[in-house]
Parts: structure tokens; sequence; C-alpha cells
């Protein structure tokens, strides 16, 4: 397996993170994406790397929740990192939490759409309550070859096909588990070949741990809740969505 998503860099982990990692990597996850969120979140990635050589892959970018009045010194700083990565984000737009700064998260978001076009990176999308306005502005990086996942899909079956018609992956996560979610339709619809499973640590945990911190470990459950919903086995959704993910953020030769 493969968590293409989860932030256990972050201080909820500071207790416990090596156990967390190890409980990761002996339930099978080979490997885990880091996104970035701000500038002061990059050296906490670095020093994952450093320890746990070859499991983590970082990504450089700013998330929309940071974007502020400086958000152009944040990007100039955060991309002036001379770190290896295998993809831009976690960027996009949020209109849940704070609108205040929608011009700048717009701007923020096409100045890193930019970036992952010019260095051939592929781009994490965050997208909550904002899903047509960031498909809006993707659409015009498709032409210059803009690839990417949109991290904890938040629509329907009609707008995964549009994203995925952008060229884009569903990532899904814990949301698949709760009860009168929409994504049960979702994944019911779209090929395994279009889907990331991812955790979103330590945020969004899935049933039955629903409502305390989320961890790596915790992608069993996802995984097999789309298995149910495919009606295939665990191991054609590990091996399918894994391989999704190496192509995603250039991993081919990775175990």
């Amino acid at each position: 397996m493969i968590d293409s998503h989860c932030h256990i860099y972050l201080d909820e982990f500071i207790a416990d993170r090596k156990e967390i990692i190890d409980r990761a990597i002996s339930s099978g996850i080979t490997k885990m994406v880091l996104p970035n969120i701000d500038s002061s979140s990059v050296s906490q990635m670095t020093e994952l790397n450093a320890q746990y050589p070859g499991v983590f892959i970082n990504t450089l970018g700013l998330h929309p929740t940071s974007v502020k009045s400086d958000y152009k010194k944040q990007l100039e700083i955060i991309f002036s990192n001379n770190i290896l990565i295998n993809g831009i984000g976690e960027t996009g737009i949020d209109l849940y939490w704070d609108k205040t700064f929608i011009k700048e998260q717009q701007e923020s978001f096409d100045y890193q759409l930019d970036k992952a076009c010019k260095l051939k990176l592929p781009i994490i999308i965050h997208s909550r309550n904002s899903l047509n306005e960031v498909i809006d502005i993707a659409k015009n990086y498709v032409s210059k070859g803009i690839a990417g996942v949109f991290h904890c899909f938040p629509g329907n079956k009609e707008e995964a096909k549009k994203v995925i018609d952008l060229g884009f992956y569903i990532g899904i996560g814990g949301v698949l588990t709760y009860k009168n979610n929409n994504m049960t339709e979702v994944v019911s619809e779209i090929p395994l070949e279009n889907i990331l499973t991812e955790t979103d640590s330590p945020y969004l945990t899935p049933v039955p741990f629903r409502g305390k911190r989320n961890e790596p470990y915790y992608l069993k459950y996802i995984v097999e809740k789309i298995a149910e919903i495919k009606n295939c086995d665990k191991t054609t959704v590990d091996n399918i969505t894994a391989e999704n993910c190496k192509r995603l953020f250039n991993l081919k030769n990775s175990i």
C-alpha cells in the first residue's frame, strides 16, 4: 500500500512518531507522500526523510489555509529549498475556513500550477468548498501538461468524471467509511485506475476510529471499503492504487 497523503511530520505525532511510522511499515505500507503546508514544515519533512530513507516522498507547496497577505514571501521561501521533491502541493482553494484571502489563494494556486508545469511535476490539489472554482482554474493548465490528484475529493460522480477527464486522479480517504457519504457512489462509478488511497493523517480518521487521531496504519480500512464497494479483493485495490501513485509521482523504480 501507499499512503498518497499524510502529514505525520506535524506536532500531533511528536510523542510517538516512531511507533506510528513503524506500525505503518509493518502493515505493508511501503511509501508515504508528505504534502507540505508552509515554510515552517519543510524542515520537519526533510528530517523524516533523513531518518527513514526511501520511505517518504516530499512535495513543496503552500496550503490554501496558510495563504495570507505575505503569501508571495512564503512561496519564495518554500521554493528556495534545495531538496528532492516529487510533486507540488498541497495547494488549491479553501472556502470553508476563511474567505478573507480568496484572491491571494487564487494567485497562490496559479503560481503553483505554473510551477508544476515548468518542473514537470504532479500537483496535489485541495478543494474544500471550492471544487468548481478549482476545476475552472486547473483547466487553464491542461494544455501545459498539468497532472495531479484532487486530494480528499469532495464532489459527486459527475464532478469526479470531470476531474478524470482533465487527467487527474481522485484521492479517496476516510470519508468513504462514514455514514451518508457521497464517496460510495463516486468509488462505485470510477475505475480503480483513477484512484489514489490516502489518510490525510492526522485528520479524517476512518471508521471504526473516527474521532481519534488518524495515522497511516488506518489506510487498510479505506482499502477494505474500496474493495467492498468494488466487489474485489483487497490485494487488487492495493496493487492498482499503488501503481497509480508510483506513476503519478514518478516512483516506478520503487518497491
